[in-house]
């Protein structure tokens, strides 16, 4: 195949790859750093439809490694891209912010630290292991951020503004060199997350959308170190 053949087969083969997901009632597919706008899901008349296929683009970023690995469901935080424990070998303590002998802000500073590698913010913190969301369905994940009881006490409205605009959730967007961002920005997140909101709040049903994998083993113990 030339060159020429070649770029011709590509570009068909991304038309056909549009013109499906049009047909699908779906919307193009939006690129890996990027999520797709609210408008493109005007085509799925059912707005229950509709509100499910919001929360499924959503999960691209909650489903992304810079939020789930301070969203774990045991005592460990997570790190880089794979969910790896995270090392030194840390716990969340009662308040999240890790024990007395090893607070989170020992070695995570007000911002980053690009020249150590070393992320940062003034609150740096695990989310309450309420929130944990690792190895769970989106579906799962939806049903616990609706959840009063478990998200803080927020209502969607709330929920809406921390998504939005809450600094810590924010991070995941400006993470540091050598760290993917998660998709797209803050404010495009933001639109889609108050789209869904607004549609009703539907839920994906059961597996629908991505899954995260198994957690990462729970090896970050006493013999770690010593």
């Amino acid at each position: 195949m030339s060159k020429m053949e070649y770029v011709h087969y590509a570009v068909g083969a991304i038309g056909l790859t549009v013109a499906l997901s049009f047909a699908e009632g779906k919307g193009p597919i939006a690129p890996a750093d990027s999520l797709r706008d609210v408008k493109e899901f005007d085509a799925i008349e059912d707005p229950v439809e509709r509100s499910k296929a919001l929360f499924v683009e959503i999960g691209r970023v909650i489903q992304h490694p810079r939020c789930l690995n301070c969203h774990p469901t045991d005592a460990h935080p997570r790190q880089g891209d794979q969910l790896a424990m995270h090392r030194p070998p840390v716990v969340r303590g009662d308040a999240n912010h890790g024990t007395a002998a090893m607070r989170c802000s020992t070695c995570h500073q007000s911002k980053n630290i690009d020249y150590a590698r070393l992320p940062g913010h003034p609150v740096w913190h695990l989310a309450p292991i309420e929130m944990g969301w690792i190895g769970k369905s989106l579906g799962s994940i939806c049903g616990q951020l609706k959840d009063q009881e478990r998200n803080g006490g927020r209502d969607l409205k709330a929920l809406h503004d921390h998504m939005a605009h809450d600094t810590l959730a924010g991070w995941g967007w400006m993470p540091g060199p050598g760290r993917e961002p998660a998709p797209g920005t803050q404010a495009s997140f933001g639109r889609l997350f108050g789209a869904w909101v607004e549609s009703g709040a539907h839920c994906p049903d059961g597996e629908d959308g991505a899954t995260t994998g198994p957690e990462a083993p729970m090896d970050a113990d006493c013999s770690s170190c010593h």
